[in-house]
C-alpha cells in the first residue's frame, strides 16, 4: 500500500471512531458522505496503479487487461487498454443504460481522465439520484431521462452537443440494442461498446424483433429473451467500417474499433476467438425469483421464441 493509500485509511478509520460519538443524523450523514468519498478515490488510485500496469501490455485477448472500479464485469480495464493505445481526438463518451451511473462503463474513464459525458436512463428515479451525487457537478457531465426508442435517439444524442466523431460510445439497454445501433450510422466513435446477448449462441447473426415498447421482463420472465447475438452486432458494425477487437469475460460486452485505428496492439479479432460464452445464471421463474440455470438450459427455457435473422430478413424460433 502506498503513502496515498495509507492516508485514505487512516482518514476511514478515523472517521469510523467518530461515528459512535455522534448525537444528531445531520452529522452522521456528513460522515458517512466523507467516507464514500475516501472510499472511492481508495478505487480511483487502485484503478490508476492497474491501468499503468496494462497501458503497454502485451496481450493474448482483450479481456487480457480487465479491472473494475466502477463497470460491472471488468470493462474500466478494457476501456483504459483502449484509450491509451487508440488515437482519440475527442476525450467524450456516450453511454446509455446507466441507471444512476454508479456501475457504469465509462465512470472511471471520466473521473480518472477528465472525459466529457452525456447519458442517458429510462428511469427519472436514477437520474435524480445521479443528479444528487458529488460527481456530477465536479465533471462535464449531462444526464438525461427518456425511455429510448428508434424514433428518438437521433433527436436525445443531439443534444450532448458532441461532434460525430465521439471517443466512446457504449449501448447496453437490455433489448433493442440491435436497432438503436442500427439508427447511428452517422456517429463515428472511436471505440463502440455493445451488450450482446450470449444465450443466442455463438453461430447465428440473430435478434429480437423491434418494439418500441419492448420490457425485458414483460418479454418473457426468464429475463433471458433480450438483444442480439454477437454475429448479428457484427454484421451491423463491419457495414460501417468497424472490426471486433474483443469481449470481455463475462461474456457480456462486445468491443468494436474503427478501421482507421487499428494498429500492432489493437487488433481485429476474428468471431469465433472473441466469442465468449456468459456463464451468468440471472435467470428468473414467473414470480421473479433466481432459478440459477446455465448452460444451454438458458436456451432451452427461452425455446419457441421469435427472432429475426439478419442475414436473410426472415422472423425463425430460438
Amino acid at each position: 500500500m502506498g503513502p496515498g493509500e495509507q492516508t485514505l485509511y487512516s482518514r476511514i478509520r478515523a472517521l469510523l471512531s467518530g461515528i459512535a460519538q455522534l448525537r444528531h443524523i445531520g452529522n452522521l450523514q456528513a460522515v458517512l458522505g466523507r467516507l464514500e468519498t475516501a472510499h472511492e478515490q481508495i478505487l480511483i488510485n487502485q484503478g490508476i496503479a492497474f491501468a499503468t500496469q496494462n497501458s503497454h501490455k502485451q496481450i493474448n485477448f482483450l479481456h487480457d487487461t480487465e479491472f473494475k472500479v466502477f463497470s460491472s464485469r471488468g470493462e474500466d480495464g478494457i476501456i483504459q487498454f483502449l484509450t491509451a493505445n487508440l488515437d482519440i481526438q475527442n476525450r467524450t463518451f456516450i453511454e446509455f443504460g446507466i441507471e444512476d451511473f454508479r456501475e457504469s462503463n465509462c465512470r472511471f474513464l471520466m473521473m480518472k481522465d477528465n472525459w466529457r459525458g452525456f447519458v442517458i436512463d429510462a428511469s427519472a428515479r436514477h437520474i435524480e439520484a445521479l443528479k444528487a451525487s458529488n460527481y456530477y457537478w465536479k465533471f462535464d457531465l449531462n444526464a438525461q431521462q427518456a425511455f429510448i426508442t428508434c424514433d428518438n435517439i437521433a433527436a436525445l444524442l443531439e443534444l450532448s452537443g458532441f461532434e460525430k466523431d465521439l471517443g466512446l460510445l457504449s449501448i447496453d439497454i437490455d433489448g433493442m440494442d440491435y436497432w438503436i445501433a442500427q439508427k447511428l450510422i452517422h456517429w463515428k466513435p472511436r471505440i463502440l461498446i455493445v451488450e450482446y446477448n450470449a444465450v443466442f449462441g455463438a453461430t447465428r447473426a440473430i435478434t429480437v424483433p423491434y418494439s418500441a415498447d419492448f420490457n425485458r421482463t414483460a418479454a418473457h420472465p426468464s429475463n433471458l429473451y433480450f438483444g442480439a447475438s454477437l454475429k448479428a452486432l457484427c454484421k451491423l458494425t463491419t457495414s460501417w467500417g468497424y472490426s471486433l477487437v474483443g469481449t470481455n469475460s463475462g461474456g457480456t460486452n462486445a468491443f468494436f474499433v474503427r478501421n482507421d485505428l487499428l494498429n500492432e496492439t489493437v487488433r481485429a479479432r476474428r468471431f469465433d476467438e472473441a466469442f465468449t460464452l456468459s456463464k451468468s445464471r440471472e435467470s428468473r421463474d414467473i414470480d421473479g425469483r433466481l432459478t440459477f440455470i446455465s448452460g444451454e438450459e438458458r436456451l432451452r427455457t427461452i425455446a419457441g421464441l421469435r427472432v429475426l435473422n439478419v442475414d436473410t430478413n426472415e422472423i425463425e424460433t430460438l
